[in-house]
């Protein structure tokens, strides 16, 4: 439910011819191209348009922001400078009219045919048997990568702190490893303290034997 506004302009829920035209000024001062055509952005603005016709609410967003935006400034949106209409739709890049203008207008505005012919994209590739046989590299707009020798010197970094294994070599493998530190010292530990008692079945044979003491 819409509740009527304090002022009556804000009852609108329809775009004036001059709300449209703020909302294409909108469009090109937040994706400014000037290589892009003006139609990609007039038809941006009627893709916009439409998009908020299906929705009742982002018809009344969009258009209630359009008419706010005018008291952002002194002069008329329209009539403003580049650098002074972005400034003011700086102000208003968190409200939702902007937010919803933003969104549509990402999605969309690249997805144009005469926008890709501008870009140097030939469009989708799988429909048309890849771009392998289409000139996949021949975009022109990108710069020339740089392919050079490497001149330098490649220090050296001398042999390693430790014997290496080459192929074929298995005398390495077969030397008696050295005790580390807390091996040595656990066996050390286990020899002074004598034999470990029998238990279990041997225990028990010891004694049936005689050798077990009582």
């Amino acid at each position: 439910m819409t509740y009527p506004a304090k002022y009556p302009t804000l009852n609108e829920t329809t775009l004036t011819p001059e709300a449209r035209a703020i909302l294409k000024r909108i469009i090109k001062t937040a994706f400014p191209h000037p290589d892009f055509p003006d139609e990609a952005y007039e038809r941006m603005t009627s893709r916009i348009v439409t998009e908020a016709d299906a929705s009742t609410w982002f018809r009344v967003v969009l258009t209630q922001g359009l008419i706010a935006l005018g008291a952002q400034s002194e002069e008329p949106f329209l009539e403003l400078s580049d650098e002074r209409a972005l400034a003011v739709l700086r102000r208003v890049a968190d409200l939702e009219f902007f937010g919803f203008i933003r969104r549509t207008t990402v999605l969309n505005l690249y997805d144009d045919p005469q926008v890709w012919e501008v870009l140097g994209y030939e469009g989708p590739s799988f429909d048309q048997g890849g771009y392998l046989h289409r000139g996949f590299d021949d975009l022109d707009w990108l710069p020339t990568p740089r392919i050079e020798a490497f001149e330098g010197s490649v220090p050296e970094t001398g042999p390693l702190p430790y014997p290496v294994l080459q192929p074929g070599q298995a005398g390495q493998a077969g030397r008696p490893r050295a005790p580390d530190r807390d091996t040595a010292a656990g066996s050390a530990a286990a020899r002074a303290a004598g034999p470990a008692p029998e238990s279990g079945t041997g225990a028990q044979a010891s004694r049936q034997r005689g050798g077990g003491s009582k």
